[in-house]
């Protein structure tokens, strides 16, 4: 008498398969399948175990399958660690941020997670922009000056990792990277020796014995080399003018200075803008106001990778006659943020007390997400008065 067949067993199939109706096919189903249905419904805990003599146990499914699945976490393992131990360090010591290695300090928020410096403070001037607290991009934790920490350990190890020279391809602790590329790498670009008369070239160290020993510029003759030193004075005129410039102020008879503190603020407009405000501080027995503003005050400066600081100084006190004073602001005695000295004038009186803004000579963005990052920014103010 034929077996019943079993629901779903797909009786219109080829006789014989394993959802066939034919005799014994309920069997031979329940065979294949190693009574899978039935153990799994019962669970892990009542599985049978294999029998002693090696005999397979119909309702060890889920063994089986366990099995298979630690065979493929060992097998996935063996490959993970078939990579060189300096690959498997660089996803672990990266950046979170921009998952590339730090080449300077490292920093971690609470719960460990890096950051390189730019970043971090990348992170911070983003948040001052935006009016928020800074979150690590990985947890969500609050992140600032005063709750990060350097990681010391993760630094020393970035530093002892291979990197590849960008002139000879060759592999270099990267402690050692930067003395290589400027001091011993044959590849290295370096200049002609009478580049100071003119010569323009620039190729790898190897090859610069046999340029100078063909450079044509030793044997040119004065008018010409006159014309290209004539050239490359201009450069270093305009330089020297502005420093020349500096050191006749500093001969003023009334000169004054004072350390300024940026303070952050906030407009009172719909969408609110970051701006920068100093207390009032007297100087040559005035009373002043500097402000500052990102990017010209642009609509949302957090979505531009391009920084900018200008700031404009304002007369309080009245004065009596026009006051022609000129001006300029350099960094801190205790911050390292570079500002090029840069001189600007300007005549006060009582319906003209204020100048336009005016760029603050940063070097890039980099060093104005420096400003930025801080609770405060710290700058030193010089006035000379020219006195007529």
């Amino acid at each position: 008498m034929e077996a019943p067949c079993r629901p779903g067993s797909g009786s219109g199939r080829e006789p014989g398969s394993l959802g066939g109706c034919r005799a014994g096919g309920g069997r031979r189903w329940r065979e294949a399948a190693g009574a899978w249905p039935r153990t799994r419904r019962r669970g892990l805990a009542g599985a049978r175990q294999p029998a002693a003599g090696g005999g397979r146990d119909r309702r060890a499914g889920p063994t089986w399958f366990a099995a298979a699945e630690a065979a493929e976490a060992a097998a996935a393992a063996a490959a993970a660690g078939s990579g060189k131990l300096e690959e498997r360090l660089y996803s672990v010591l990266c950046c979170t941020v921009c998952l590339d290695l730090p080449k300077a300090s490292v920093y971690q928020c609470t719960n460990g997670h890096l950051m390189c410096a730019g970043c971090f403070i990348h992170l911070l001037a983003d948040a001052r922009l935006k009016e928020e607290q800074a979150t690590c991009p990985n947890c969500r934790c609050e992140i600032s000056k005063s709750l990060c920490c350097r990681n010391l350990a993760v630094e020393k190890a970035v530093s002892e990792l291979p990197s590849e020279c960008g002139f000879c391809l060759r592999q270099f602790p990267r402690s050692l990277l930067e003395r290589h590329q400027k001091e011993e790498c044959q590849d290295r670009v370096t200049q002609c020796k009478y580049k100071r008369i003119g010569c323009p070239w620039h190729g790898p160290f190897h090859e610069l014995t046999v340029h100078e020993a063909a450079c044509a510029h030793p044997t040119k003759t004065g008018s010409e080399l006159m014309e290209i030193l004539d050239g490359m004075d201009q450069s270093h005129r305009k330089e020297m003018q502005l420093y020349n410039s500096i050191f006749s102020l500093l001969s003023f008879e009334k000169i004054g200075y004072t350390e300024v503190q940026f303070r952050p603020y906030r407009t009172d407009d719909f969408i609110t803008r970051l701006y920068y405000e100093t207390p009032r501080f007297t100087v040559l027995n005035q009373t002043w106001v500097l402000k500052a503003r990102v990017n010209d005050s642009e609509r949302n400066p957090n979505l531009s990778c391009k920084r900018t600081l200008s700031f404009q100084l304002l007369l309080k006190s009245k004065v009596t006659a026009p006051l022609e004073c000129s001006f300029l602001l350099l960094k801190g005695p205790y911050d390292d943020v570079r500002i090029s000295p840069v001189i600007y004038h300007f005549v006060f009186t009582n319906e003209s007390n204020e100048t336009d803004y005016v760029p603050l000579p940063i070097i890039d963005s980099v060093e104005c997400n420096k400003l930025l990052a801080a609770k405060n920014i710290n700058l030193r103010l010089f006035l000379f008065q020219i006195q007529k």
